[in-house]
């Protein structure tokens, strides 16, 4: 007689104290206010008990804070997310961060520092202008490089990157992007031969923005600096000269500092 099949283990059962720590995490990372220990445990599944043993774990090692009865995120996790890309990306956002910030005194507009990673870009830093934009940017985001005027400021001077974006496919996040590998291609052309980049309302409605490289010593990018606005009163042309005029500056910064530290790194 053949033996009856175990019953599988549930989803429950199969995590570990380190899955549902990260579940609160996340949790916690979804939400712009504190939450209470009841109402993780409700969103998440665990019984209460569990909660707010692993929310005790959690703040002791200060990845989160305690405000009265709630939580939030600690600082502890803004320490360990900002070196998620290396220390090149942490040097980066110092040394560029004097250049962003003469970037807004240009313009008072919203202004972006942003890297290549892979097909993507990450917004390593912003400062938000006086009239802020609906825009899905914030500080350790990541979007397609291919919608985005930074993402195609950087593809234009990857070929590999912006091969492997246009095989992943260009697809559409709004009815302005450029889904066309052919007209992509060429719109990546002209980037390179003008050295500036626009978003049309690519990547999000309503939100325009134009962009430029910053050239390393090698003469390829290590970032992209934009200022971006409201598409019904942006003019993204108004603003070349200062992101170029920022730009050049931030590349002589970004030498001086591979050189003072003895790197060929570009």
């Amino acid at each position: 007689m053949p033996m009856p099949s175990p019953t599988a283990p549930s989803t429950s059962d199969q995590q570990t104290a380190v899955d549902k720590a990260l579940i609160l995490l996340k949790q916690l990372a979804e939400h712009d206010h504190e939450l209470g220990v009841s109402e993780l445990a409700r969103r998440t599944g665990l019984t209460k008990s569990t909660a707010f043993r692993l929310l005790a774990i959690l703040q002791r090692n200060d990845l989160v804070e305690r405000v009265g009865s709630d939580y939030r995120l600690g600082a502890r996790l803004f320490d360990i997310g900002t070196r998620v890309y290396g220390p090149t990306t942490v040097l980066l956002r110092e040394r560029l961060l004097p250049h962003l910030a003469d970037l807004y005194v240009l313009t008072h507009e919203t202004v972006h520092l942003a890297v290549l990673h892979d097909t993507e870009i990450v917004y390593v830093n912003k400062i938000h202008g006086h009239r802020p934009t609906r825009s899905p940017s914030r500080i350790g985001a990541r979007m397609p490089a291919y919608c985005t005027g930074v993402g195609k400021a950087l593809l234009a001077f990857d070929h590999d990157a912006a091969e492997a974006a246009v095989e992943a496919g260009l697809h559409g996040r709004t009815e302005y992007t450029l889904t066309d590998p052919t007209a992509f291609r060429s719109e990546l052309r002209r980037i390179r031969q003008e050295g500036i980049a626009y978003d049309r309302q690519e990547a999000t409605l309503g939100l325009t923005c134009v962009a430029v490289p910053v050239m390393g010593p090698s003469g390829r990018p290590v970032a992209a600096l934009s200022v971006a606005g409201a598409g019904h009163r942006f003019d993204p042309a108004r603003y070349a000269p200062a992101l170029r005029r920022v730009a050049h500056e931030a590349a002589r910064a970004v030498t001086a500092a591979r050189a003072g530290s003895g790197s060929t790194a570009a």
